[in-house]
């Protein structure tokens, strides 16, 4: 393992908690924009982030691999999927593309492995 993903994006969530106590007016803007961004389109809420992995593997966003895999994750996104996302992110940034795809890879990983497994029928 080369990062704690949950401790990262628990930790971040804590230190953006503080931004939002310090900075409320800039922050709610923010959430604004994150709403008005994440609403339901014509793309679906799964796609939306599988954009945002890759826009995070891209802008090589510790961050943003923590907060997204996880939101891949807790709507149903599936390893192939993410595959997906890193071989475009490749192909559209390069060697630095596959080292951040490397590590949102295992970020997806981490986050998929504390949900359960859906019972058999």
């Amino acid at each position: 393992m080369v990062k704690d993903w949950n401790e990262m994006a628990a930790g971040l969530s804590k230190l953006v908690g503080e931004i939002r106590g310090g900075a409320p007016e800039a922050m709610k803007g923010f959430s604004a924009l994150a709403r008005g961004a994440t609403a339901a389109g014509v793309l679906d809420a799964k796609t939306k982030e599988l954009v945002a992995l890759a826009l995070g593997i891209g802008a090589r966003c510790d961050g943003c691999l923590a907060f997204h895999a996880k939101a891949v994750v807790e709507l149903g996104g599936t390893r192939e999927e993410v595959m997906e996302v890193i071989a475009m992110s490749v192909y559209m940034g390069g060697g630095p593309s596959l080292m951040y795809g490397a590590l949102a890879l295992e970020a997806f990983d981490q986050f998929a492995a504390l949900v359960p497994a859906p019972a058999e029928k």
